[in-house]
């Protein structure tokens, strides 16, 4: 045989086992795992704050936005875009009740409508007045009051002893007495929030959120003593506010009586 033909066909089979060999490691090679996909949620559009908005701001549209998020966790009170397409005009203009995060989705229950008052006669509750009385450092709890914090208001009054005798002894009696309870913190002078987030503002007055009897006992109050005011912890400003019936509103002022001629004290309950 013709020595190139024995070559060619040497090369021939060679070729032909290695095509066998590769084509039987790749029938026997796995195919793939396939990555299952993942079932997609359903989603809304909710109305949230683009950055943080203050106590007391007035909203503007371009402090909100619309953001995707999962409809299962989307609460009732949110404000949806196909509810509500035109949502961020409706509420521009309105004023934050109480500060709003970054992000947070909008409830209309956290915003007021001024329409036209001020800031302050627009987050005041019905029934409820706003009236101010001054303080110092020392009667403010070294200013580590701040808006929406709870008080209470103290009444300290310097009494003549009545059993004192001609010689001056016993000397005045000092009383103090909780006038009101449990008491809403609006501003600390004409700051109605924090300020460029200090954790104190020293003030020379406050003004409290009162109902109209007891401001009339707070404007008598004043009158006739010191007032001081105490810093409630944050978890009793969470209980809820006694009745009237349950807390009855101290007046503890005494009122001078001129009848025939004759002055007498007395005091109102």
């Amino acid at each position: 045989m013709n020595t190139a033909r024995i070559v060619v066909l040497v090369i021939a089979l060679g070729a032909g086992g290695v095509a066998a060999y590769l084509a039987s490691g790749y029938e026997n090679t796995p195919a793939p795992a396939t990555t299952p996909v993942a079932a997609q949620l359903p989603t809304v559009e909710v109305l949230v704050a683009r950055a943080d908005i203050g106590l007391g701001q007035t909203v503007k549209q371009e402090d909100l936005q619309w953001q995707t998020w999962p409809a299962s966790a989307a609460s009732g009170s949110f404000i949806r875009r196909e509810g509500r397409p035109d949502a961020v005009t409706q509420i521009a203009g309105s004023i934050a009740r109480t500060p709003l995060m970054q992000g947070e989705p909008i409830r209309e229950q956290k915003l007021v409508k001024a329409d036209g008052s001020g800031f302050m006669a627009a987050i005041l509750p019905t029934g409820m007045r706003a009236i101010s009385t001054e303080i110092s450092a020392e009667t403010g709890a070294g200013g580590f009051i701040l808006p929406n914090d709870r008080v209470d208001v103290l009444l300290t009054r310097r009494d003549k002893n009545a059993g004192a005798n001609n010689n001056g002894g016993g000397g005045d009696v000092v009383s103090t007495e909780t006038i009101l309870s449990n008491i809403r913190v609006l501003a600390i002078d004409q700051a109605p929030k924090e300020k460029d987030g200090q954790n104190s503002v020293v003030g020379k007055t406050v003004t409290l959120e009162l109902k109209p009897e007891q401001a009339e006992t707070l404007a008598r109050s004043r009158q006739t003593g010191q007032l001081t005011l105490a810093l409630r912890s944050i978890v009793d400003a969470k209980v809820a506010e006694k009745s009237d019936d349950e807390q009855p509103v101290k007046r503890g002022a005494s009122v001078n009586v001129v009848r025939y001629g004759v002055s007498s004290t007395s005091s109102q309950k």
